[in-house]
């Protein structure tokens, strides 16, 4: 089934033209693994998902995005936000504790019943891998938390509101290789129940993880095929020449 249907998508930031004439789907409870070269279009391309990119002077954009055949332009911001989360390539825990971290959203949202929220908090640090971590320690501050662990905290605080798709913008980009394989151990069991768009400069980790991969250049989507394919024997030359290390 089709989460997204990207239909003809140009975005301009001024007269800076960031992604050009771009169509493709997201299918549902897939993870899909975007590549590609600094200012190649791929976080644009991520962030026009949940409608970032309104929040960047002078954007406009043409053509269109559609979240389950619903104009995403037509939804409530917020809305689509809670249904479409993100997480962001450096950690950003709140100042409070673990527990206040993970159940912040759900709160904003309305929550009141504390032993629901207690078990959305449980639920959601399982989902994330870092529940036998932290079970014990959930009114300390997320501060004191290491690297991959917030960032495994920042993934559990998104679940907590139930969203459809969640974007991972680098989520792995500072993170040592032991917290990247729990983070990316967290994502394949995630696309069992939500959809996955992972932008990462890391191209062993979009083949580790993606079921598709897209590949973007210049602001244009140059291939997007299933990941084995992509990484084997790709249609385009430019593809099989950045994910050989020959530019990028």
């Amino acid at each position: 089934m089709v989460k997204f249907n990207i239909k003809n998508l140009s975005i301009w930031f001024g007269s800076i033209l960031a992604l050009k004439d771009c169509s493709l789907q997201v299918l549902s409870h897939e993870i899909l693994s975007v590549i590609g070269p600094a200012n190649s279009g791929k976080t644009t391309f991520l962030r026009m998902l949940n409608r970032m990119n309104e929040l960047q002077t002078n954007f406009r954009m043409s053509g269109s995005i559609e979240l389950h055949k619903n104009d995403i332009n037509k939804l409530d911001v917020e809305n689509l936000r809670k249904r479409v989360g993100t997480v962001f390539a450096l950690p950003l825990p709140l100042p409070m504790s673990i527990s206040e971290n993970v159940s912040y959203g759900v709160k904003m949202h309305g929550a009141k019943n504390k032993s629901k929220i207690v078990d959305i908090v449980e639920k959601s640090l399982k989902q994330a891998y870092l529940w036998d971590e932290v079970k014990d320690s959930l009114a300390t501050s997320a501060f004191k938390l290491s690297g991959g662990q917030q960032q495994r905290l920042c993934i559990a605080r998104t679940l907590a509101v139930e969203p459809e798709v969640i974007l991972f913008d680098e989520p792995c980009s500072g993170l040592d290789p032991i917290s990247t394989a729990k983070v990316e151990e967290a994502m394949v069991k995630l696309k069992e129940y939500y959809t996955i768009v992972l932008v990462t400069n890391n191209v062993k980790q979009a083949a580790r993880v993606g079921d598709r991969t897209a590949f973007f250049l210049n602001g244009e989507l140059i291939e997007l095929d299933r990941t084995d394919k992509i990484f084997t024997t790709p249609s385009d030359a430019r593809t099989d020449g950045y994910i050989r290390g020959k530019f990028g």
